[in-house]
């Protein structure tokens, strides 16, 4: 039950904050019925009438409601206590607030901000026994016994919630670790089952290949022999490409099973993504387009598209690009520009594009780069070797 009421007071701060001096207001409300009535004879002290009494019992508990701020909600009303006692006026109802900020100082602050205050509390008790009563030794402890049974609370209260808060983050720390754990094993898992079909699949490559040079051979002389060893490599094509699909499933961690078999684009689609670009784009060619093998036709596109998605993150209102694919070297030279913010661009967190970009031409032996350019605008750079489609 506890539990939920603290946290139905987080969810509802400021109302949960009212509800805590509402108490203390509605006795001061109460009291205020005798207070209307014409003073003793003997009272000593000005008499404020009613509306005094009701504005100084505001001013006195309105600062509780500062519940973050328990430093400043204490020193105000005790500076407005003080102000009451130079000024005579009989002790009210009201402030009593000076020990409920009393506790929250030593529930909410360090411990040198509660002996402070604890202290200024011990001393405006001994302020107000001398200026309305006569103190006697007695009286002084007991009031003493009181406000300090009320600082120790406080600071029992402080104590317990910090253990609660610390045994929270213990518990939050070690599920954390407990997960990550349990990815890295899962982690470890997949790669050595990923190395086992990968032995698997290589296998059954070299098999094909072995298989269609001697289908090569013996075309001519052994046609039957031939025909045996084109369905051989049939049959063992089918089980590498089985094994190759269990292979990705395995490499695809939490990702849903698909059966979406449409081939990766290349750089046939790269014409398709420009003019779909959210971000107006141009593209340009240069020397006389080469076959390539489609895992380096899918980096390349791969790239361009991450390229123009930072460019439409990052580059501002009215941002344009420029896409540059240049045969004519001894690389294949892609370049990806645009005119936005560049540098001035607030840098994003967490991202893994060009973490991704670097891999993907890495895998090619290639390199990339990405760098804001002179004057505004931003560049990505790869550069990768040609290699002829087989």
């Amino acid at each position: 039950m506890f539990g939920k009421v603290r946290a139905w007071s987080r969810r509802h701060e400021k109302l949960a904050g009212v509800l805590r001096v509402a108490p203390l207001a509605t006795l001061c409300a109460i009291l205020a019925i005798p207070y209307a009535a014409v003073p003793p004879p003997t009272a000593a002290g000005p008499y404020l009438g009613v509306a005094g009494y009701l504005a100084l019992s505001a001013a006195l508990l309105l600062p509780l409601l500062w519940r973050e701020r328990a430093v400043a909600s204490f020193a105000a009303i005790a500076l407005i206590s003080f102000g009451q006692w130079l000024v005579g006026v009989n002790p009210l109802p009201a402030n009593l607030a000076v020990l409920v900020a009393l506790w929250a100082v030593a529930y909410r602050c360090s411990f040198r901000w509660s002996l402070a205050a604890g202290l200024v509390t011990e001393l405006g008790v001994f302020l107000a026994l001398a200026r309305w009563d006569t103190p006697t030794l007695g009286m002084f402890t007991t009031a003493s016994i009181f406000t300090v049974t009320v600082w120790l609370t406080g600071l029992y209260a402080s104590t317990r919630r910090r253990y609660l808060e610390g045994l929270e983050e213990r518990a939050e720390r070690a599920e954390r670790e407990r997960d990550q754990q349990a990815r890295m094993a899962a982690a470890a898992e997949r790669a050595r089952i990923a190395r086992e079909l990968h032995d698997v699949v290589a296998h059954n490559v070299s098999v094909m290949v072995v298989q269609a040079d001697g289908a090569g051979y013996a075309l001519d002389s052994d046609p039957e022999q031939a025909r045996e060893a084109i369905r051989a490599i049939s049959k063992t094509g089918r089980a590498a490409l089985a094994e190759m699909r269990r292979l990705v499933g395995v490499l695809r961690e939490g990702e849903q099973a698909s059966t979406d078999y449409t081939p990766q684009p290349g750089l046939g689609q790269l014409e398709d993504l420009v003019r779909g670009s959210a971000v107006p784009t141009r593209l340009q060619v240069g020397g006389a387009p080469v076959e390539l093998p489609e895992g380096q036709q899918l980096a390349v596109y791969r790239i361009v598209q991450e390229a123009l998605t930072n460019a439409l993150k990052h580059g501002g209102p009215g941002v344009q690009a420029l896409v540059e694919i240049d045969y004519s070297g001894p690389e294949l030279v892609v370049r990806v520009t645009d005119d936005g913010r560049g540098a001035a661009a607030p840098r994003s967190v967490g991202g893994h594009g060009l973490i991704g970009m670097r891999e993907r031409v890495g895998m090619y032996g290639g390199a990339v780069s990405a760098e804001p350019l002179r004057g505004g605008g931003f560049e990505v750079l790869a550069r990768l070797p040609m290699v002829k489609a087989a």
